[in-house]
């Protein structure tokens, strides 16, 4: 048995070395040399053949890069703070739109419920490619085309966290919402006072999902943003792995992953809530 669970232990733990092999070789990448990188990854980067050959410490560490970033590169501060208005911005407005949309689902019963919450569910499966051409469509017809409201407004009205938040607010019992009625209690207090605190688990699971989402946007911007000030930090990072800034790129994916680490590292037991929300079945 003592065998078996080590043996166990040591399989899980070369899987997890795997998994965390890029971001040791992302973070070992941003302290080399301009020089260091060129001899373990010239010959790959140059295109003049033969193997890159790359440790998990550098040899001579070096803040340089970082510097770059910080002093030498404006246009990265102003595509971070382009980043945290989209991102904000979308999880702001679903955490109004979509509360809302999925407490309405969850607890009111109206005409044609089902169907629209089948339309919301197939909206969802579908991939952005697919509506790439209406959204730009629409948006072009209201002068969005080129303007961060075009990347946050079809953000807001997601329907992927009206389907996270849907399964908790299901969970609230139908015998305390008429309690509360009976003890005088209006909609909007149900709403505020019960439904947002009691499913405040799923909310949070909804909006880690949302941040790690828009925080790395890619496709979105380069469709619809045409001016290069806009632009947000994921589509600046492609834009600096020229052999000269390599090391630069190194450091600014790392600055760029720091958020999304924290913000998943914070919410991680909500993710863990919402996945398991997600797969009970009605």
């Amino acid at each position: 048995m003592m065998v078996r669970r080590l043996f166990l232990w040591f399989i899980l733990t070369a899987l997890a070395m795997l998994a965390l092999y890029p971001v040791l070789f992302l973070v070992s990448g941003s302290f080399m040399g301009k020089d260091e990188l060129w001899d373990y990854l010239g010959a790959v980067v140059s295109g003049s053949g033969g193997y890159a050959d790359f440790p998990l410490l550098p040899v001579y560490p070096t803040l340089r890069h970082y510097v770059q970033i910080f002093l030498d590169s404006p246009e990265f501060f102003v595509m971070f703070w382009n980043s945290m208005k989209i991102t904000f911005g979308v999880l702001a407005g679903q955490l109004v739109i979509g509360t809302m949309a999925a407490w309405g689902f969850a607890k009111y019963q109206f005409p044609w419920k089902r169907g629209f919450f089948l339309i919301y569910m197939i909206l969802m499966l579908l991939p952005f490619q697919v509506l790439m051409l209406s959204d730009y469509l629409v948006l072009d017809r209201l002068a969005l085309t080129d303007h961060l409201l075009g990347i946050i407004l079809p953000g807001i009205f997601s329907t992927f966290p009206v389907f996270i938040i849907y399964r908790f607010f299901r969970e609230i019992p139908d015998s305390l919402l008429e309690s509360a009625r009976l003890d005088g209690a209006r909609e909007w207090q149900l709403f505020w006072y019960l439904a947002l605190p009691i499913g405040s688990s799923g909310i949070i699971a909804a909006m880690v999902l949302g941040f790690l989402e828009y925080w790395s946007l890619m496709e979105q911007p380069m469709t619809f943003l045409k001016e290069k000030r806009l632009f947000p930090l994921s589509i600046f990072l492609p834009d600096i792995t020229s052999v000269e800034q390599s090391g630069m790129a190194f450091a600014a994916s790392v600055i760029t992953f720091l958020p999304a680490l924290l913000v998943f590292l914070g919410g991680q037991d909500y993710l863990e809530q919402g996945i398991m929300a997600g797969a009970v079945k009605e």
